[in-house]
């Protein structure tokens, strides 16, 4: 089945890492993709189709942890959050949802410039429940159930998709 069949994708980072594993994903699942650089263009773009899906892509980094040395990224992670969810409220009359997914570590090129060292991603690894880092096609499923039917009454919320680091304390 074909989660995403007569649906337009509008992502954007499809580049490398989460965003182009979404692309896939949601290509494989029968979506049409266009891929925009401007929150408003894909706003607009929902509009004109009456309705749909639009995903920013967060972290759990500002939700429920700060760390060390990435204030400039905690505070506009965190600042996605809120603009998400009053996007949410303004534009959900006219049937677009508007939700945050916030991933946990991603083996990405951006998540292993960030742990450059066998023992600094041994520690970022630690930090998970699942003691892991994720695959970004890991992250690519939780998009693909944000912008599907399945999340229909799914709007103004920021998904954890984190491997556990929000309650990890070990």
């Amino acid at each position: 089945m074909e989660a995403l069949a007569g649906k337009l994708a509008l992502v954007t980072g499809a580049s490398s890492g989460i965003g182009r594993e979404t692309a896939k994903l949601f290509a494989q699942n029968g979506a049409a993709l266009v891929l925009v650089a401007r929150r408003r263009q894909a706003l607009d773009a929902l509009s004109r189709r009456g309705g749909g899906s639009l995903i920013f892509v967060s972290s759990f980094v500002g939700y429920s942890a700060g760390l060390p040395n990435m204030t400039a990224y905690v505070a506009s992670k965190a600042g996605l959050i809120g603009l998400t969810q009053a996007l949410a409220s303004e534009f959900g009359g006219q049937g677009i949802r508007v939700n945050a997914l916030l991933p946990g570590g991603t083996d990405t090129p951006m998540g292993r410039e960030a742990a450059n060292s066998v023992e600094a991603r041994a520690w970022v690894e630690g930090l998970h429940a699942l003691k892991r880092l994720a695959r970004p096609e890991e992250i690519a499923l939780s998009a693909l159930y944000q912008a599907s039917d399945a999340s229909s009454f799914t709007t103004g919320t920021a998904l954890l998709a984190d491997g556990g680091v929000s309650i990890s304390r070990s």
